[in-house]
């Protein structure tokens, strides 16, 4: 018992001794443990086979000689020798030609990996970024702006011009706009004067050409109506009845009526059978300045100094409608088969668009700073043109989208009618008449035809003016109380009367 216990002593007392002399060896030696470069290379190759494995068996190209390439698979660096071909081939799981157009064989369905030479080519190849456009904007020197400054604009498209910026020893290209220019016109005959007829004692303030073409109606200041023969200008009839100016007369197209209207307030219908009033309009509440037949249905528009333009229906001479909405006397008014079927210019400086059967006003057009005195519709287009003090204005129905402005025609303008051919005519109120290309806006003639002898050169105004239907003659009325009839000079060519026209810069401003 007693040799039991010393032996397990002994035991217990190595065993203390032993943990003694490890602790201290611990205590003096041992340091925390971490990893290694070598264990955080093995990590890192585990991540990039099990991420990245599927494409690490694809070679790197080596494009200058002996230049070492990383991207081994732990981090080593590999080089190829100056004998290894350095064109890779690569190829892929679905084969595709090279290009649109390039047939699918063995040879097209390899690919070649590019040089850096080739990548940096076809960088330069691609269009500028935005980024690049503005970097080279603004590294443009003094020398770049005067050396491009002698470039005639002509060389370049006409819509945009292709700069090339040198700056930095990079050449970048950028798409610069040029403002619209006007487009040649089309070369229209001049116009001469042909017949100057006298009768009336007062100014001649309206016309109107019968649809046969045969005879054609004035109205003036001397409260008359005058029919004339239109091939001789002798005059046929003359009407009385108003006991103020006459300012608008219309003859209808599909009954043998002929309307007038005047300052006196009324609205007449005359039967030409009788030459007799046979109706009249009454309601407005001043001045009637203008009338127009619409051309399908049996309606009567007048317009008034009133600020109204009324809708009468001519058999049962009902006021069909009322078209209130403008602010001060509606100069002019025209009608069409078509929507808009009213169009109605004011001084309040706006034009209006109506709806017929509503009533009520489309749109309104508030371009014009000046009052609009004259409207009138393309015979073959779906365009309009109104006449201001500031400038003429085109415009597209059904909306009364803006086209352009005709600048020049610096007068208060009276009156514009335009033919078949596009040559639009605007008179003034200073006597001076001007030929405009409608398409392009070109003023191809001018004309001030003398006044009347015995007349004050001050009462040189044109009132009205329009084409007859065969459109080889125009008509004016002017305040020199005479009738004038215009018609194309057949002796005019090309050559003898050129276009006198240059690119210039459209002014298709709003306002």
């Amino acid at each position: 018992m007693t040799e039991d216990v010393q032996k397990h002593s002994v035991h217990t007392l190595v065993f203390r001794s032993l943990k003694r002399t490890h602790d201290m060896f611990v205590s003096d030696h041992a340091k925390p443990i971490a990893l290694d470069d070598h264990s955080h290379q093995v990590k890192m190759s585990s991540k990039l086979k099990a991420d990245y494995g599927a494409v690490l068996h694809m070679p790197v190209l080596k494009e200058g000689k002996d230049r070492p390439m990383h991207g081994g698979l732990h981090g080593h660096q590999m080089s190829t020798e100056s004998g290894d071909d350095p064109d890779y081939l690569v190829t892929g799981t679905h084969a595709y030609p090279s290009g649109p157009g390039v047939a699918l064989t063995a040879e097209t369905k390899i690919h070649r990996m590019p040089s850096e030479g080739g990548v940096h080519s076809m960088a330069l190849a691609l269009p500028p970024s935005q980024a690049r456009q503005d970097a080279s904007r603004t590294a443009a020197s003094v020398g770049d702006i005067h050396r491009h400054a002698g470039i005639a604009e002509r060389t370049q498209p006409p819509m945009s011009s292709l700069m090339h910026i040198e700056g930095g020893g990079t050449k970048t290209s950028a798409l610069v706009r040029k403002a619209p220019t006007m487009p040649k016109p089309q070369w229209h005959p001049p116009w001469k004067l042909f017949r100057v007829i006298s009768g009336h004692l007062g100014w001649v303030r309206s016309i109107a050409v019968e649809p046969g073409n045969q005879w054609f109606v004035t109205g003036s200041a001397d409260r008359t109506i005058k029919i004339w023969d239109l091939a001789s200008g002798k005059l046929k009839l003359s009407l009385t009845g108003h006991i103020s100016t006459v300012r608008g007369v219309a003859v209808s197209s599909r009954s043998p009526y002929l309307f007038s209207c005047g300052e006196d307030k009324q609205v007449k219908c005359w039967d030409l059978e009788y030459n007799k009033v046979i109706r009249h309009y009454h309601g407005h509440l001043s001045a009637v300045y203008d009338l127009d037949l619409h051309p399908t249905i049996d309606v009567l528009v007048t317009c008034s100094r009133d600020a109204t333009a009324r809708v009468w229906d001519i058999r049962t001479k009902a006021n069909v409608h009322t078209l209130s909405g403008h602010t001060n006397t509606v100069a002019t008014v025209r009608c069409q088969a078509a929507e808009p079927q009213i169009i109605t210019g004011s001084h309040d400086s706006t034009i209006r668009l109506w709806d017929l059967v509503a009533g009520k006003t489309r749109a309104t057009l508030t371009n014009h700073k000046k009052s609009v005195r004259a409207v009138v519709l393309h015979p073959r287009q779906y365009t309009f043109a109104s006449g201001s003090a500031d400038n003429i204005k085109q415009w597209r129905f059904p909306d009364g989208n803006f086209i352009q402005n005709l600048s020049g025609h610096n007068a208060i303008i009276n009156t514009l009618a335009v033919n078949s051919d596009g040559v639009l005519v605007s008179g003034a109120d200073n006597g001076t008449i001007h030929m405009w290309d409608w398409r392009t806006g070109y003023n191809f003639q001018r004309i001030h035809a003398a006044v009347q002898p015995g007349s004050l050169d001050s009462e040189s105004g044109i009132f009205a003016c329009m084409f007859d239907h065969s459109e080889s003659r125009l008509i004016t009325a002017e305040a020199d109380k005479t009738i004038k009839v215009y018609r194309e000079d057949d002796t005019a060519t090309e050559e003898s009367h050129p276009v006198n026209w240059k690119p210039e810069i459209l002014k298709r401003k709003r306002f």
